[in-house]
């Protein structure tokens, strides 16, 4: 099935299992350079969280990011389809940025919650080609991410996205912490210590394969803030991620334009 652009996506009354996925563009008027990141929101591969995908859409435009929402698919579509759909997202964002009157100059990039962090992650180290478009993001922002399908796991997303009692190499297979390679794009990532469903073991995990493999990363891990936060706004500690986020990625548009 293949993504399709919407202009507009009532979340709050769509269907879960009988939605077509698409992309939902937030983009900048007059702004031609800029990154351009596809928000990926979390719920478990059972749902999608509204206020990780608007929201943070509409935030990044404040901070002078184009933006697109991914409306995938959830249980009980397979695995395969989820993932598919949001490499094909990734492919169609590069190939609109002419339609919307950009260039190479801007980065594609991925930001996932939770569920929505794991297929952000699968997607940044696992790629397809289709019409000369690769769909690797140029670099990775996951919040609170499910990375592990072992120990640690967060039951549910595991159970909807391998069913139950998945064989070891599957479980293998879609933990991300074991497909991280030299390729995997640059990584800002951040959770908290007390999230007692994705626990932040997920995001060491993560971070230290990145560091196996040499590919720069930013890891913050806050001491407070239950899980599915979003953008944190009652949280003043917490809510930090979104200057640290955007100073990281700042920095990284800037090194990038310098190579």
């Amino acid at each position: 099935m293949k993504i399709i652009e919407e202009n507009y996506v009532n979340w709050e009354d769509q269907s879960l299992h009988q939605d077509v996925p698409s992309i939902t563009p937030y983009l900048i008027p007059d702004k031609q350079v800029a990154p351009i990141i596809l928000v990926i929101p979390g719920g478990g591969y059972g749902h999608r969280a509204y206020h990780e995908g608007e929201p943070v859409a509409k935030w990044l435009n404040q901070n002078g990011i184009h933006a697109c929402v991914l409306r995938y698919q959830v249980a009980p579509i397979s695995k395969q389809e989820t993932i598919a759909q949001a490499q094909q997202a990734i492919q169609l964002i590069k190939k609109k940025k002419k339609d919307w009157s950009m260039n190479d100059q801007n980065k594609v990039g991925v930001l996932g919650f939770s569920a929505g962090g794991h297929l952000a992650a699968v997607v940044s180290n696992h790629y397809t080609e289709s019409g000369g478009y690769s769909s690797r993001p140029d670099f990775q922002i996951l919040c609170y991410p499910v990375i592990t399908m072992g120990e640690f796991t967060h039951e549910g997303s595991k159970a909807n996205l391998l069913g139950k009692n998945p064989n070891q190499q599957l479980i293998d297979q879609y933990s991300c912490e074991k497909i991280v390679h030299e390729d995997t794009p640059p990584t800002f990532i951040w959770s908290t210590a007390n999230d007692q469903s994705v626990l932040s073991l997920n995001s060491l995990k993560y971070t230290e394969a990145l560091q196996r493999c040499h590919i720069p990363y930013e890891l913050h891990i806050y001491q407070d803030g239950r899980h599915g936060l979003g953008l944190a706004e009652e949280h003043p500690n917490t809510m930090d991620w979104k200057n640290a986020c955007i100073r990281w990625l700042t920095a990284f548009i800037t090194e990038s334009e310098e190579d």
